[in-house]
């Protein structure tokens, strides 16, 4: 317990000061909620206009369909807080050397090359999502209030596969020194993850809830709220987000094996 205090505390101070280096550049918070903004707009779009052919998609509703991309959207404006910064430089992070910096710090390398900078631009993001995502729960007829708590467990759940995912992806930097290409193929299942699991053929599906995890980060959160509760699916989900994070680890070491340093 003393280390989980420990390392929330680290946590929050690097993202504070994240915060304070970020209200350097004021114009940034409002020009990268507009950019995302065009985005929240295309993906609603693209389902308005599907929906005007037909009644159903992957047995969702319109309202239905909604409530899931207001899950989507949450859960990307949380990993973009927390999490896309630091990923999405990790390559050039090994380039440049920094990676020599926080292996050398007294603390969990993983921990700080994955929480190190906060980007609080994005926390408009995630202000947007909500109120998107409450609009689109009260569109729904006679919804049970108390399934909101199935957020609590499967939100971090679908933050965990998608942080495992990228990661890993991400570390292999450390052995290649450049993946870029790798990067490519995140970004493309990282997409199929974005539209409900049921329009998939069963063995994709079984794919994105298993070897690929991206489909447990915004399906099985909207499922946990709009259909009759499927425990061996949550359990399951629970149970990967634990074997993943393990995964992370022993791939981190491994990949720790190949790195020479930048200054060697």
């Amino acid at each position: 317990m003393s280390h989980i205090i420990k390392y929330l505390r680290l946590y929050l101070a690097m993202f504070r000061a994240s915060f304070i280096a970020d209200l350097e550049y004021r114009a940034n918070f409002v020009t990268r909620v507009m950019t995302d903004i065009f985005w929240y707009i295309a993906q609603v779009v693209t389902f308005e206009v599907l929906f005007t052919h037909t009644k159903l998609i992957g047995g969702w509703n319109l309202p239905q369909m909604r409530v899931f991309l207001g899950v989507v959207f949450m859960v990307d404006a949380l990993y973009m807080i927390i999490l896309s910064e630091n990923l999405d430089q990790f390559s050039e992070k090994v380039r440049k050397g920094d990676l020599d910096l926080l292996l050398a710090k007294p603390v969990n390398s993983q921990f700080m090359i994955s929480l190190q900078k906060a980007s609080t631009p994005a926390i408009g993001n995630l202000c947007i999502a909500i109120t998107w995502f409450i609009y689109s729960i009260l569109q729904l007829p006679d919804f049970e209030w108390i399934r909101l708590l199935w957020l609590i467990i499967l939100v971090p759940c679908g933050l965990i596969a998608l942080y495992a995912m990228r990661f890993v992806m991400a570390s292999t930097a450390v052995i290649f020194a450049r993946s870029e290409n790798l990067q490519f193929i995140w970004y493309q299942i990282y997409r199929l993850g974005m539209r409900p699991d049921s329009i998939y053929v069963p063995w994709l599906k079984w794919t994105l809830l298993t070897a690929l995890p991206v489909g447990v980060i915004a399906s099985v959160p909207a499922r946990a709220l709009l259909e009759p509760p499927q425990w061996g699916l949550i359990a399951w989900v629970i149970v990967l987000a634990g074997i993943l994070l393990f995964i992370t680890n022993k791939f981190w070491r491994f990949a720790l094996r190949f790195y020479s340093s930048a200054s060697s």
